[in-house]
């Protein structure tokens, strides 16, 4: 072999041995990458969708030709608080995950996506063609209020929920997320474990109806992002 073709085929080889040695590097490198994108999108606790997860779902169907409208539920479970206090959180945190999980299949049942955005506060987008969303709205309530076995022990809570229907290219958080906010509240106010749909006008409920500030003004939002 002449001394040019010689020198061609040992780098050839010495590329081919880099690529097979590099691999496995690459492979590794590409599901770090993916591993952190999950994790940006996604609620360690629940698995769920984050607020972060969310957003990117919203954005995806604002973009769409033509944009269709949807429907936003915001649910916020009903003394929650007492369970935390009574039965501590481990109990807690095994009560938010099955929870989660029973709202993600419903949400994904209708074609629809779902995340939790802190604490015990969870939202669902919704094409509207899922369905009436007063029928939705008791679907979501009948599955979360239904007992949730943990450590042999059965734990029941129930929810307010706030419907709002928008369309996909309103601002997630100050036109959806608050409508349904607004409507969530209106549902506590009358009496929890129900749910109210956002009309035109409807305001924040005055605060000596709430309970208090709302959680996402009480606390940092899961994904770090701001409320």
């Amino acid at each position: 072999m002449s001394r040019p073709l010689l020198m061609i085929a040992t780098a050839v080889v010495a590329y081919v041995l880099g690529r097979l040695t590099a691999w496995p590097t690459i492979h590794r490198l590409r599901h770090q990458l993916a591993d952190t994108r999950r994790s940006m999108l996604h609620d360690p606790l629940t698995g769920m969708l984050n607020r972060a997860g969310l957003r990117a779902v919203h954005a995806a169907l604002a973009d769409e030709t033509p944009a269709q409208p949807i429907t936003v539920a915001l649910i916020d479970l009903d003394d929650f608080k007492h369970v935390n206090d009574t039965h501590g959180h481990d109990h807690g945190d095994d009560l938010l995950i099955a929870i989660g999980g029973r709202i993600t299949d419903l949400a994904a049942v209708h074609g629809g996506a779902a995340a939790r955005l802190a604490g015990d506060e969870y939202a669902v987008l919704l094409p509207t063609h899922a369905g009436d969303p007063d029928r939705i709205a008791d679907a979501l309530a009948t599955i979360i209020a239904q007992p949730v076995t943990i450590d042999a022990d059965e734990h029941s809570v129930t929810a307010s929920i706030g419907l709002a229907l928008v369309e996909a290219t309103d601002p997630l958080t100050e036109v959806a997320l608050h409508w349904a906010d607004v409507a969530m509240y209106h549902a506590k106010r009358n009496g929890r474990n129900r749910h109210a749909t956002y009309q035109p006008g409807m305001i924040m409920p005055p605060a000596p109806h709430r309970r208090g500030a709302r959680l996402r003004d009480r606390r940092r939002p899961i994904d770090g992002a701001p409320a």
